[in-house]
């Protein structure tokens, strides 16, 4: 059984805490770690936040093994066709093998 991490970013994401949390997924031997698409907190004061795609980016470069991808990108966000070209990007161009869409476009079924 393989097991991955799922990280809610809206929650005070910072880049320090996203790239220890990407070193101990690797390292840990897990199989994959796996964001959700939201800006903000659904309460104020609003937390720090890493943008989904930006971050995903960045573990296109910094692991070697682990999979990743969103769980949920909702269209409120991007146009769907816009979602679906940074997708394709990262499965053919930044992380071959690596990148998965596991989840839904939010608002549909």
């Amino acid at each position: 059984m393989d097991i991955a991490i799922m990280i809610e970013a809206q929650n005070g994401l910072t880049w320090p805490r996203w790239q220890k949390i990407a070193a101990a997924v690797e390292d840990l031997g897990f199989a994959g770690l796996y964001r959700s698409d939201h800006f903000t907190n659904d309460a104020p004061p609003d937390k720090e936040s890493l943008e989904l795609w930006v971050s995903l980016t960045w573990l296109a470069s910094y692991t070697k093994r682990i999979e990743f991808g969103p769980l949920v990108s909702p269209v409120s966000f991007r146009h769907p066709s816009l979602t679906a070209r940074m997708a394709l990007t990262f499965n053919l161009a930044l992380a071959p093998d690596r990148s998965r869409c596991r989840g839904k476009i939010a608002d549909c079924p």
